[in-house]
């Protein structure tokens, strides 16, 4: 019997294909609309990829692509793009991105595998996103699939982040008692980082001729004086009100406490986010250089081995690396859907 076979909808770097070759699954068939996402996935992973919009996929497509039927296939996995449901968005809640979720279900219902598995932001079961929810439901149950809905932090699996997800995996249960059941994070973080320091500390010595996309970043003259002037774990809070930001300082109460801030050591770092390679984006300041944290230490930090080599821009890779699913929760998933179709 041959590996049991995923699509990647919205790949991006592939951290959800990483994670699901880990345990054994093959990819069949990825895409994204962004080239350099198919260049960095194409360059790690095996599995025939592409740059595609979803909306001009379709079952009869991929199988015209691949050269074969896509009947009883097994996984179709993806994250759509989620700024629309993003709890710190503000404005329209007719977000077209909203309409991505919305085409995967569309592309999920063509293809009826096995299992599904949806990626998605916190704000997905907040009021902003509950039409769109209660919508994939209903479509889904129709359809025959089970829904189990959970919000999963990525340090329970192994990740030194704190990165708190919702994930909807569906399972074609035909009737029958569903099988799959949710992985319960690791009980022994002996033999994974579950730190700063951990993770990243050994890089203070590495350079960018030793280990890929591990080139310090040079601050501007106003953040540089920013970063001096804060210690290791210390937010904007402890800038002095001279390197404080106008709309800070009117605003006592603003709630981006993160921002110019340095990582902690002995903690796991925030949720990497699309724009941590910016010292003014986050707590993305290394804990003791006064520098941000490189694109690797950021990969580090998501779960990416050494040897995953991104492609892009600086910004590029930062959005690829801040917006996959880490590797390692990806792998979690993967073990516990190849259980139930085993």
């Amino acid at each position: 019997m041959g590996k049991p076979q995923t699509i990647d909808c919205f790949c991006g770097a592939g951290g959800l294909s990483l994670g699901f070759s880990m345990a054994g699954f093959e990819t069949t068939y990825a895409f994204d609309s962004d080239p350099a996402c198919i260049r960095t996935y194409s360059h790690n992973l095996e599995g025939y990829a592409e740059e595609r919009d979803i909306a001009s996929i379709s079952k009869s497509s991929i199988e015209g692509i691949v050269g074969k039927a896509l009947d009883n296939f097994d996984v179709v996995m993806g994250g759509p793009p989620c700024q629309g449901f993003s709890v710190q968005r503000r404005g329209n809640d007719s977000d077209p991105r909203n309409n991505l979720v919305l085409e995967f279900v569309r592309l999920v219902l063509e293809i009826q595998p096995r299992f599904f598995l949806m990626e998605n932001v916190g704000g997905l079961l907040s009021p902003r996103g509950k039409q769109f929810l209660n919508h994939l439901n209903e479509r889904c149950r129709k359809a025959g699939y089970f829904l189990t809905i959970a919000k999963l932090n990525s340090f329970d699996f192994g990740v030194p982040q704190i990165r708190k997800r919702v994930f909807i995996v569906g399972e074609l249960t035909q009737n029958v008692f569903p099988r799959f059941s949710l992985p319960k994070g690791i009980k022994n973080r002996i033999t994974f980082p579950s730190t700063v320091r951990q993770a990243i500390e050994d890089l203070i010595l590495k350079t960018e001729t030793e280990i890929p996309n591990h080139k310090a970043d040079k601050l501007s003259a106003i953040n540089l004086a920013r970063i001096r002037s804060i210690e290791e774990g210390e937010g904007r809070e402890s800038l002095p009100p001279e390197l404080q930001l106008n709309c800070h300082n009117n605003n006592a109460g603003h709630r981006h406490l993160d921002v110019y801030g340095r990582l902690a050591w002995d903690l796991p770092s925030p949720t990497i986010t699309a724009r941590f390679d910016s010292f003014s984006r986050g707590r993305f300041g290394h804990p003791i250089l006064d520098r941000t944290i490189t694109l690797r230490e950021g990969a580090r930090l998501q779960s990416f081995p050494d040897d995953f080599v991104f492609s892009g821009t600086k910004v590029q890779v930062a959005q690829q690396i801040g917006n996959a699913v880490p590797p390692l929760l990806a792998l979690a998933l993967a073990e516990s859907i190849k259980t139930a179709l085993e």
